[in-house]
């Protein structure tokens, strides 16, 4: 096992690794089985945010939608997180790039998203 340290938006995490058997195929294996299930929500979200907010906020990875912390109508500063991302067993905050207000919250907790999927907008 390995161990490492990443940083992703100023947030610190700590992460093992185990290596495997080698079984490049086995590991590869789930990842087909998530993109048809986020595919068609990725449509309706970028619909739904054309007209809402001018700032985008896109997924950093692909995941689940583990926990939206702002409501439409709320005031956020740079930096403030919007909702929370949960990718490979780790929670990862999408933040606001800006101060503005939510505009939209294009997801719901649960939704698959893919990165670069918009899950919300600020104006």
């Amino acid at each position: 096992m390995k161990n490492y340290t990443i940083t992703v938006n100023g947030n610190v995490y700590e992460v093992t690794v185990e290596e495997g058997s080698g079984n490049g195929a086995a590991a590869a294996a789930p990842a087909p089985k998530a993109a048809p299930k986020a595919a068609p929500k990725a449509a309706p979200a970028a619909k739904a945010s054309a007209g809402a907010g001018s700032v985008k906020i896109e997924a950093g990875a692909a995941g689940k939608v583990f926990k939206i912390e702002k409501n439409v109508g709320d005031s956020v500063k740079k930096g403030d997180a919007i909702l929370i991302v949960e990718a490979m067993k780790m929670e990862i905050p999408q933040v606001a790039p800006q101060d503005g207000v939510v505009a939209s919250i294009d997801v719901a907790v649960g939704d698959a998203c893919e990165a670069g999927q918009v899950l919300a907008t600020l104006k």
